[in-house]
């Protein structure tokens, strides 16, 4: 099964969309095997930005992610970070495609309430990042008999 991890950003928190959120992933099929709701230090906001360190929009991403809580999930299921990918939409809240959580959800590109893994690399790194292994829980689903590869 794929990993992939999933960050509720500050303005979904902010508008109360937590559940709504992560309930769309849920029922897609997929199952939380990690979470987090916390304000977490600027450390781990610069490293988890740090490819965009040198571009001018760095400090006010850095400045939003730590200016409250967010909520760090880690979502596995089969083909769990194409899944999340498609289920966020695209980048731009206003060019998101309905059905999408940016595209019904999402007010800008700052505000696009949702980050999402997109690689197996770059999940692997940020759940590194965000979670220690001890942090995070294999267990089976009732359903996943019907869940196949």
């Amino acid at each position: 099964m794929e990993r992939t991890l999933i960050l509720v950003k500050v303005d979904g928190v902010q508008r109360r969309l937590v559940g709504e959120i992560l309930g769309r992933f849920e029922a897609k099929g997929l199952k939380i095997a990690g979470l987090k709701f916390r304000q977490f230090p600027r450390e781990v906001l610069e490293e988890h930005y740090g490819e965009h360190r040198d571009k001018p929009f760095f400090p006010d991403v850095v400045g939003f992610m730590t200016s409250g809580p967010i909520c760090a999930v880690v979502f596995e299921g089969p083909e769990a970070i194409a899944v999340c990918r498609k289920l966020i939409g695209q980048t731009q809240s206003r060019e998101a495609d309905p059905g999408t959580i940016r595209g019904d959800l999402g007010i800008s590109r700052q505000f696009n309430l949702v980050h999402g893994s997109d690689s197996a690399e770059s999940a692997q790194r940020e759940i590194a990042l965000w979670f220690g292994d001890d942090e995070l829980v294999d267990y089976s689903l009732c359903d996943e008999q019907w869940l196949g590869d």
